[in-house]
This record gives structure tokens, C-alpha cells and sequence, in this order.
């Protein structure tokens, strides 16, 4: 079945907040609070400049990104995105698929660049899939990232250009 990407208004955040909840929830991807609520985590993605785009493989969604720029003022011409997938969707190339979307949009959009500023080292999955879509590692945070199972571990940057 083909997968469908589009942009969603805040008021259908409600779509994205299953997956966005059970990834958070997990504690090993992302920097957000495993606590986070619905209304901060909408906020979070859909307030301007914020875009949230969902993927539906038939009437189900089945994985999110958030596009947005990595900084204010003159440094917005570099995108920053961050990406989910369901946990039962995974291992399909559905993250992929949203990575070459969220690039094609950035680049539409005006971007030059898209930065990662945080990729928890020890997502190997993630950091080969970057890598794979043209992201080099130009950075390294060492220790910042509190993983739930393997304790402190490094952070990276990446970037590629559009």
C-alpha cells in the first residue's frame, strides 16, 4: 500500500500524538520529557514556524516529522526536522521515505541545509539511515544524552546540504 504524506494543522495533532507519545514514552530517541502532555507536545510541533506532517498507509497513520529552522533569525536558512515512526512500522523504509519528503519540502521552502542536533549515538539504525540520505556527523556531545538502559552516551550532530 502506498504511503501518503501530508502537512497537518494543529488541530489534527491528535493523528500524530499515538506515535509521537509511544516514542517519547520509550526515552531513547529523543531529548523531550517522557511526561510530555498532548497540549505541550502540539505545541512543540505545530506553533509557527513549526510544520508537522503526518504519513497515512491507508486511513492509518503510521509515522510524523516535524520541519521547522534549526535557529532564528540568521540562521534560518538551515531546517531542522525530527522523525517518528509507529513501533509496528518499523523496519519497512517508512523513515526514509519521510526523510526524502522532509528534504524535498525543505528545500521548496527556501532551506540551504538541514541540521540533526541531536541523534542519540547509540541509534545505530538512525545514524546509518542519516548517513544513507547524505548526513555527515559533524559533531559529537559527549555524554548528553541519559539513555534508560545504557546510562550516559553521546549525542551527535548532523548536517547535510540541500
Amino acid at each position: 500500500m502506498p504511503i501518503v504524506i501530508r502537512q497537518i494543522r494543529p488541530d489534527e495533532f491528535e493523528l500524530a500524538w499515538p506515535i509521537f507519545s509511544a516514542v517519547v514514552i520509550a526515552g531513547d530517541t529523543y531529548c523531550y520529557d517522557p511526561a510530555i502532555s498532548f497540549e505541550a507536545a502540539r505545541a512543540l510541533w505545530t506553533d509557527p514556524p513549526c510544520r508537522t506532517f503526518a504519513a497515512w498507509e491507508g486511513e492509518r497513520v503510521v509515522g510524523c516529522y516535524v520541519l521547522h529552522p534549526n535557529q532564528a533569525g540568521n540562521g534560518d536558512h538551515v531546517a531542522n526536522a525530527g522523525y517518528m515512526v509507529a513501533p509496528d512500522a518499523r523496519g519497512r523504509g517508512l523513515a526514509g521515505e519521510l526523510c526524502e519528503h522532509s528534504l524535498a519540502t525543505a528545500r521548496a521552502s527556501g532551506f540551504q541545509a538541514m541540521q540533526f542536533n541531536a541523534v542519540v549515538a547509540r541509534n545505530e539504525p538512525a545514524v546509518h539511515l542519516w548517513q544513507k540520505h547524505g548526513f555527515a556527523i559533524v559533531g559529537r556531545i559527549p555524554n548528553g544524552f541519559r539513555h534508560p538502559r545504557h546510562g550516559l552516551t553521546d549525542l551527535l550532530v548532523m548536517h547535510r546540504f540541500l
